[in-house]
């Protein structure tokens, strides 16, 4: 199936609700009304749970219980509730996924958030952006097992969806992979261009005249997450570190290293998307 005809499939891409829509339209404004954010997400009973479970999990470490939405736009700031309203939102929409473990998707996406979080604020880019991009980076996988399984299942077998040479192998039988997709997702999800930008450009953000630092970021997150995945030791961490693109950033294997989550299982956080 070729690309656009993919981000046109009916089925393949999560149809928005009402609520998120009016959150993203809210939120892209030069100045968000926080009560208004506050409202619009207490408005969904659902999305209000997931926020809240998302809110109060190790990610943010607040320094109270969050009750309500009013608090998480209080405490949390309106980027990091932005990401918490997409998240949640993804959540309920890719529920069960023909040929992925749900489980192990999301603990995976988390990992990828909270590195690329990590690695922003050490490179002094916007953590809120860096947290949202990583959290969706490998959506475009879902919208693939959904739309083309007959395609997807054979890669699956020969490089499974959290290998290291995953997008090469999409590229090579697709001609475009995971990223591409999931930047189409955003654009048309109203995310930030910044946001779709990374998730385009993730898998190769140094090459030719392409120059995005955020996808360098996630490269590198997802690089280290997918290792722990696979459980690389320390010389397989060395061999496949991907060394270009920590140069150009100015970031060498420690420095990655030295930003892992404090928590890989995330247990409480896993609870917004599996339940």
């Amino acid at each position: 199936m070729e690309l656009e005809a993919l981000l046109n499939y009916p089925r393949a891409l999560p149809a928005m609700s009402r609520t998120v829509s009016d959150l993203l339209a809210e939120m892209n404004k030069d100045d968000p009304s926080p009560k208004r954010v506050a409202d619009l997400v207490s408005r969904d009973p659902a999305l209000t749970t997931r926020v809240l479970r998302l809110s109060n999990s190790a990610f943010f470490r607040v320094s109270r219980q969050i009750g309500n939405a009013e608090d998480a736009v209080a405490l949390l700031g309106m980027t990091h509730v932005r990401s918490l309203v997409m998240a949640a939102a993804l959540g309920s929409s890719f529920k069960n996924v023909p040929g992925v473990d749900m489980v192990q998707f999301w603990r995976y996406s988390l990992r990828v958030a909270d590195i690329s979080r990590s690695l922003a604020s050490l490179l002094r880019q916007n953590e809120g952006n860096a947290f949202t991009a990583g959290l969706v980076h490998a959506i475009g996988d879902l919208i693939m097992h959904i739309a083309m399984p007959d395609v997807i299942g054979p890669i699956d077998m020969g490089t499974p969806p959290l290998d290291l040479r995953r997008a090469d192998a999409e590229r090579m039988v697709l001609g475009y992979t995971y990223a591409e997709v999931g930047a189409g997702m955003a654009e048309k999800w109203q995310f930030p261009t910044t946001i779709v930008s990374a998730l385009k450009h993730q898998t190769a953000p140094f090459e030719g005249e392409v120059y995005d630092a955020l996808g360098g970021v996630l490269h590198l997150a997802s690089w280290r997450a997918r290792a722990e995945e696979i459980q690389l030791d320390e010389r397989g961490l060395a061999a496949t570190f991907p060394d270009m693109i920590g140069l150009t950033l100015g970031l060498d294997l420690d420095s990655v290293l030295g930003k892992d989550p404090t928590e890989w299982s995330f247990s409480s956080a896993l609870t917004a998307f599996i339940d």
